[in-house]
């Protein structure tokens, strides 16, 4: 039996209206009953992972930031945290202001930005967090970010991957965790190495535990995985890595790979 299940939230867990649906809930309830530890991953903030958490009732450690925040839903116990190097947050700010894109700063679990827009709203609505409006931005770059994020269109964003790699190296971990969404974290601050910490911390071996992703982001967790599932609507790549493509996000991929592995 796969003890540990860590499940990306976005266009895995939930449906393409940002639903899960009752069934997938019963399917991980009873899981959960049997033994499994069930646990989100997420490049979402810590504060919106937990309320889906609290929607499904796990009380378990949450993979948070794509990484960079291992924290418990219900006590808050922080077990992991790594953050993004400060010369690299420095500079990821120069070029987003120089050049005009929006960035996403993220402190002590609070989203904060330069100017109130359309991305940040939309950002917002979507992860059900608020945010807030910094009059001096270049003071909370400064701050230990847990990530850095910028929003703008995917072939935009191709080029800064692209760039930003060439500048820091392996020195930061940078992935897109949806087509226009470019974010920066620390290289430890991944899926990967937070589902090995974490399965170290419970002594579950590796191939003991099971993850379920659709984006690049989660490739180094499907790597990191005993048993690896892509979605059936994943980017390719990640359906080319894993141990089984599972039916999509809107046909309750979760739940049927959750009910012919761990509850047949």
């Amino acid at each position: 039996m796969y003890k540990l299940v860590a499940i990306d939230i976005d266009d895995t867990l939930m449906d393409s209206r940002g639903r899960i649906s009752p069934a997938t809930r019963a399917a991980l309830a009873r899981a959960a009953g049997r033994g499994a530890i069930i646990t989100l991953a997420t490049g979402r903030m810590f504060a919106s992972a937990a309320k889906v958490a609290d929607e499904l009732g796990l009380d378990v450690p949450l993979i948070t930031y794509q990484g960079s925040l291992v924290k418990h839903a219900m006590s808050g116990e922080v077990l992991y945290e790594r953050h993004l190097p400060p010369d690299a947050a420095l500079k990821v700010y120069e070029h987003c202001r120089k050049a005009g894109l929006h960035l996403q700063a993220y402190v002590d679990d609070r989203l904060i930005v330069a100017e109130d827009n359309d991305k940040v709203r939309a950002y917002s609505a979507n992860s059900a967090v608020p945010f807030e409006v910094a009059a001096d931005f270049a003071a909370v770059v400064r701050k230990p970010q847990t990530k850095l994020l910028i929003i703008d269109e995917p072939d935009v964003l191709d080029g800064l991957l692209v760039h930003f790699r060439r500048l820091f190296g392996e020195s930061v971990q940078i992935t897109k965790s949806k087509p226009h969404y470019l974010e920066f974290t620390h290289p430890e601050g991944t899926k990967g190495h937070a589902l090995r910490f974490l399965a170290a911390h419970y002594g579950i071996s590796a191939a003991e535990t099971m993850a379920f992703g659709d984006s690049w982001n989660d490739r180094d967790m499907l790597e990191a995985a005993g048993f690896a599932v892509a979605m059936g609507n994943a980017v390719p790549e990640l359906k080319q890595i894993a141990d089984l493509v599972a039916p999509s996000n809107d046909e309750e991929g979760v739940r049927h790979v959750i009910e012919r592995y761990l509850l047949q």
